[in-house]
């Protein structure tokens, strides 16, 4: 076989979106040509790369997929399943214009927001806490050589914190997924935690390290471009929470644009590996732009498992037409895309 290619991974979060990040790193790590040598991720996205590691720690490839497999049959356990079993044909009726359209689901929609998960759960039951310490071999993360970043927002500084591989908890995984409305802060080193996603979703600049692969292979799940501008407030609010929770990483993905042309144009030296950065990207947009906002708290094995085979699709699309250009050039249009 041939030698595998150095790859630096990217994961975006997206609650159970991740399951679509979970069938493109199954199909990528079947093909075996790639080589992880560092994963930068938030939220959702943190969990995969945990998962990732350390099945890779345990058993190399083949050790990866049955570990992250394992993490999403972990997740649809502690879900919980409907006494019908399996709601997937029910999911399907319900489509994203009735739900929007629905004045009863508005309505719970603002009663949830209105309410503190302080007040509705006082001693802070998380299950998934449970699920990435029965999946997650922390001290073989912990020794991996493979670098991780996991990020999470500073609630009271406001500030966006990377733990890096030696930092790596099971308290650090439920921070960097820790939605406000939904859980209490996570207290780390006497700061309390929210979401990553909020400050770095996730964050690019760690990888700009000289020893690391110029090559990054961004995994996004929430679409950057809409056709049509939102005219219901479910819509509205879904595509607000798209816009945010993409702003950081949009805002890194323009800086090395900026850089780059920068660069072409003969301003600025060329130095520090910042010429030589080669950008790829898997996205979601396609198999991931028709579901609301709501379907990322949905943890149905029908569903998980639908978006794992979008993603293996996705995956194998992305071997077929752009695999040949890692170690040379970018993929991504940056300047066309965000300049």
């Amino acid at each position: 076989m041939s030698k595998r290619l150095p790859l630096c991974l990217a994961l975006q979060g997206g609650g159970s979106h991740g399951a679509f990040q979970w069938g493109v790193l199954d199909r990528l790590f079947e093909d075996d040509r790639i080589k992880v040598t560092a994963v930068t991720a938030a939220s959702a996205g943190a969990m995969n790369a945990a998962a990732l590691v350390t099945g890779l720690e345990k058993d190399g490839n083949a050790g990866a997929r049955v570990a992250l497999d394992h993490l999403w049959q972990e997740v649809n356990r502690s879900g919980g399943r409907n006494v019908f079993g399996t709601s997937g044909q029910w999911l399907q009726s319900l489509t994203k214009q009735w739900v929007g359209e629905n004045p009863l689901w508005q309505a719970g929609q603002t009663l949830a927001m209105s309410m503190s998960p302080y007040a509705f759960n006082p001693f802070n039951l998380t299950p998934l806490k449970r699920v990435v310490e029965t999946v997650v071999d922390f001290e073989a993360v912990r020794a991996s050589k493979i670098r991780m970043h996991v990020s999470a927002t500073a609630v009271r500084s406001g500030k966006s914190r990377i733990f890096d591989t030696a930092e790596i908890t099971p308290e650090v995984l439920m921070a960097s997924a820790c939605l406000p409305h939904m859980f209490q802060a996570v207290r780390i080193d006497d700061e309390d935690y929210w979401d990553g996603g909020y400050l770095a979703n996730p964050a690019l600049y760690p990888l700009f390290e000289d020893k690391q692969p110029h090559d990054i292979l961004l995994l996004p799940l929430n679409p950057f471009r809409r056709d049509d501008t939102p005219e219901q407030s479910a819509d509205i609010m879904d595509r607000l929470n798209e816009i945010l929770f993409n702003a950081p990483l949009v805002a890194e993905l323009r800086s090395i644009a900026f850089v780059q042309k920068l660069l072409e144009e003969g301003r600025l030296e060329r130095g520090g590996g910042w010429g030589e950065i080669r950008l790829h990207a898997i996205p979601a947009d396609e198999w991931l732009g028709d579901l609301s906002l709501a379907s990322k708290m949905d943890t149905e094995w029908h569903f998980l498992t639908t978006l794992k085979s979008a993603g293996r699709e996705a995956a194998d699309r992305w071997l077929t037409d752009c695999f040949a250009q890692v170690g040379k050039a970018t993929t991504i249009d940056l300047q066309t895309e965000f300049l």
